[in-house]
């Protein structure tokens, strides 16, 4: 069994996420249960631009400190889901990195693009003009624990000001994430990923949250 440490890479690991209203139990627990982790994970911030595409569930593209990350879903297995890191990028980015890599996992139309690079500002306007794109402004409070040696988290999430509350656990290992859900009294709460969540919220998903 291999063993974790956060903020370190790994291969690609499964994952449990949920979101809702109130996670009370699952976080105190969590805090509870949770080995001695490093202080840079204790309490950590941030704020992100996800781009959601209404004909795109299997590629996660979020924007941070100006760099854009986009990570791929591969595989659904006991209920946990597996995603890749698929491509990185910084602006200003190339026309031709938008044209052969970014569009293509939003799945949608290609817009015209008329200039050889884009800035940040210039590729949200283009965001923002097409008809199957959002840009969705998110803000990360995010406090880290390991349990069961799988990296686990609680966060508060604004979601174009809306409040979440989401908690998850990942790991290589497939057991050792399903005796954390069990740990944590999270048996049978969907499994929701952050995409998911955010089409909820903002509409593009006609379906509730976990509570």
């Amino acid at each position: 069994m291999s063993e974790l440490t956060i903020g370190e890479i790994s291969k690609p690991r499964f994952e449990f996420r949920t979101f809702g209203q109130d996670f009370t139990e699952a976080a105190e627990r969590m805090a509870r249960l949770s080995v001695p982790v490093p202080e840079k994970v204790w309490r950590r911030e941030s704020d992100e631009i996800y781009i959601m595409s209404r004909t795109n569930d299997l590629n996660n593209t979020k924007i941070r400190d100006g760099k854009m990350d986009v990570k791929s879903y591969v595989q659904t297995v006991d209920g946990l889901e597996q995603w890749d890191p698929k491509l990185k990028a910084e602006f200003p980015i190339a026309k031709s990195q938008l044209v052969e890599e970014i569009f293509p996992a939003f799945m949608v139309e290609q817009p015209a693009l008329a200039k050889e690079t884009y800035s940040f500002e210039e590729f949200i306007d283009i965001i923002d003009a097409h008809p199957d794109l959002q840009a969705v402004k998110i803000h990360k409070e995010r406090f880290g624990y390991m349990v069961n040696n799988t990296i686990c988290e609680v966060a508060n999430v604004l979601v174009n000001g809306a409040r979440l509350v989401s908690v998850n656990s990942e790991s290589t290992e497939l057991d050792d994430i399903q005796t954390t859900l069990k740990d944590l009294r999270l048996e049978g709460v969907e499994n929701i990923n952050y995409l998911q969540a955010i089409k909820r919220v903002i509409g593009m998903k006609n379906l509730p949250l976990a509570n």
